[in-house]
């Protein structure tokens, strides 16, 4: 297969079939090779990821690192850029991706067409678009990928049983970058092989749970790990046998210890039967909640896993506060690719800019990993939205780097994508991925705002959807005022931030109006720090962000895309134009029903 067609924009200058080899070093000496790069590899193991390219252009690092070093040193020419001096050094040793693949091939949140991996029940992949894909994460140094769903669905928990073996080949093709495979277990798997409990605690299940790790590792020896979601939206886990999640944690972690594997336990838990009329639940809460008083109680090779807010990926949220709170504990900051509240890689979303609030109010000193829920797909781009790329692109050397900022990554992209493109026409490209994320969140959610999304496919606006669902997610706009009082004198949530982030918050008149509604009820009438109402400032954010989103589209309409990226491109801003228009129109007139109040510029409330 012809993998320059295959191969996602940002490595169309690599040439060429990638060589059926398990050493990433003879990877790395390949890809300079054919790129007519002919730099000197200095392998020293104990450098593991770090690489250093020095002066002459040798290139000195672990197996890992000198194939780093060799896709930095690549990107930098092809982009024109100064190499990358002294050693370089990811922040976290632990870069991960999580595919939330089902093995009938279908993806939960998925909107890149369906699973690269699986089909019917069973693995069925294409081993050159495998390698193309260890290709793609090795250059931005994402170094494991989780292949299935945190949902173990149907008949996905073979996996680690008769699946074994075709799981081995496909680490066997990763291997060759880098990359180690990790795979999500169902915690109550011992209860398909006669044993009546998955009690973390029972010594049958620990039992089981050490030897089935045995085959594993037996199978594929530098696997990553596991990953678990657990008592979460109806998953089986240790809240049923009287446990709590630290047991749950523990356990498998001891069965993994041996082989040097990791536990990652999502802590993506709550009530999802919340009934509405419960004022007092508030949902943000419960994973603090939950796992707060358990710091210090987890083996040293469990990583707690964490969203990088405390809902679920919206529009905006402020940091979690329990990635503040567990200062004995290993933790992984998780954050969402598939544009699942953000427009399913149908709307212009470049994530960056958002990674750069939250790992500037949370500090990349507290967390210990970096996760992402991956945007791939079997479509011919891979991430249905040729731009979406971009995000894929831009996570990997946030992980390695999180003080990277947003305009340089997102830039490095468009170099590396389109070089043919002019200095102003790079730079009409990066201005409109820096902007997208405010026009998305501008025509949507307001000011903080959640869950206003339709529930049917989270697409599109829904401003009521969620206010009567059993998932406690409420904003309460009457014909008063709308939002949560999420103080001291309301929820309490506030209370789970440390001092010197409370009291950012918790004076509404403070209060950044970008978050304002997430923390505080407000009336309609009352004003912002810009002097405008709150519902004049809600229906002219609406208005604005149509209006944003159709310069977007001049913009992008202007840029010479190759095809087909321009084909793919123009029909999804057609259809993002569409939703933007939808948002504004829905969300204007659901607030001017309640509020009565008309609009100070006499445009159309329907």
């Amino acid at each position: 297969m012809d993998t320059i067609k295959e191969a996602p924009c940002w490595l169309t200058f690599l040439p060429g079939e990638l060589p059926q080899t398990s050493a990433p070093e003879e990877t790395a000496r390949w890809e300079l090779a054919h790129a007519g790069a002919r730099c000197p590899l200095r392998v020293d193991e104990a450098m593991g990821d770090a690489f250093e390219i020095g002066e002459d252009g040798a290139i000195t690092g672990g197996r890992t690192g000198v194939l780093y070093g060799a896709y930095r040193l690549l990107m930098a020419r092809a982009a024109k850029e100064p190499l990358p001096r002294g050693v370089q050094r990811p922040r976290y040793a632990l870069r991960m991706l999580n595919c939330w693949d089902n093995a009938e091939g279908d993806i939960e949140r998925g909107y890149s067409g369906r699973s690269l991996f699986f089909e019917g029940g069973r693995f069925a992949y294409d081993p050159a678009r495998m390698r193309t894909l260890g290709r793609m994460l090795a250059s931005v140094g994402v170094n494991v990928l989780c292949v299935n769903n945190v949902n173990v669905l149907g008949p996905a928990w073979r996996l680690i049983e008769d699946g074994l073996p075709e799981l081995a080949r496909l680490a066997d093709i990763f291997r060759a970058f880098g990359v180690r495979l990790m795979v999500s277990i169902d915690f109550a798997q011992p209860l398909r092989h006669g044993i009546p409990t998955a009690d973390p605690l029972d010594e049958r299940v620990q039992r089981w749970w050490a030897e089935q790790t045995d085959k594993v590792y037996a199978a594929i020896p530098d696997l990553a790990g596991y990953l678990v979601k657990a008592d979460s939206e109806h998953r089986p886990g240790p809240f049923a046998y009287g446990r709590d999640h630290a047991d749950g944690a523990n356990m498998l972690a001891r069965a993994l210890a041996p082989h040097g594997g990791a536990l990652v336990w999502r802590c993506f838990v709550y009530n999802c039967q919340q009934d509405w009329r419960d004022r007092k639940t508030d949902r943000p809460m419960a994973a603090y909640t939950h796992y707060a008083p358990l710091d210090g109680r987890f083996d040293e090779n469990v990583i707690l896993q964490v969203k990088h807010g405390p809902f679920d990926f919206q529009v905006r949220e402020p940091v979690s506060p329990l990635l503040l709170a567990m200062k004995q504990t290993r933790m992984a900051v998780e954050f969402q690719l598939a544009q699942e509240y953000t427009g399913h890689q149908i709307d212009l979303y470049a994530m960056p800019p958002m990674w750069r609030e939250v790992f500037d109010d949370m500090g990349a000193e507290r967390v210990q990993a970096i996760a992402a829920v991956g945007n791939l797909g079997r479509d011919e781009n891979y991430t249905g939205h040729p731009f979406a790329a971009a995000n894929l692109f831009s996570y990997g050397l946030f992980a390695w780097d999180p003080d990277a900022e947003p305009r340089a990554l997102l830039s490095l992209w468009g170099r590396l994508t389109y070089p043919n493109f002019s200095e102003r026409e790079q730079r009409s490209l990066c201005d409109m991925l820096m902007e997208s994320r405010a026009i998305y969140e501008q025509y949507t959610a307001p000011l903080g705002l959640c869950w206003m999304v339709c529930r049917d496919g989270h697409y599109g606006p829904g401003p009521d959807d969620y206010e009567y669902a059993a998932w406690g997610t409420y904003h309460r706009a009457d014909r008063d005022g709308v939002g949560i009082d999420r103080t001291a004198s309301g929820t309490g949530y506030l209370m789970q931030y440390p001092d010197w982030l409370r009291e950012r918050y918790e004076d509404a008149a403070r209060c950044p109006d970008a978050l304002k509604l997430f923390f505080h009820r407000m009336r309609y009438d009352d004003v912002l720090s810009d002097g405008r109402t709150l519902i004049q400032r809600i229906y002219d954010d609406h208005f604005e962000g149509v209006e944003r989103a159709e310069a977007m589209a001049k913009t992008l309409r202007a840029l010479p895309l190759p095809s087909p990226d321009r084909e793919v491109a123009l029909e999804r801003m057609e259809r993002q134009l569409a939703n933007a228009r939808e948002w504004r129109d829905q969300v204007n007139a659901f607030f001017h029903r309640y509020s009565g109040a008309p609009d100070a510029h006499g445009r159309p409330l329907y």
